[in-house]
């Protein structure tokens, strides 16, 4: 059994339901971004996407932390 989800990953099902996108879309939009520094990518979301900067952060840090493979 698994226990509660932690960390960035904790933000997904909120930002599913506010902003009416799943998770792996956010994810693609961040990685076809010609922008590649963490606080740009968030920047980036909060003003073009209209996303909070908790959930901007949290998209960001997941996507870069899995393709770096950590």
């Amino acid at each position: 059994m698994t226990g509660p989800v932690k960390g960035p990953a904790s933000y997904f099902p909120s930002i599913e339901k506010k902003y009416g996108r799943p998770i792996a879309e956010w994810k693609d939009l961040i990685r076809a971004s010609p922008l590649t520094r963490h606080m740009e990518l968030v920047a980036w979301l909060k003003a073009e996407h209209g996303l909070g900067h908790g959930h901007a952060n949290a998209l960001v840090a997941h996507t870069l932390a899995e393709d770096s493979g950590k």
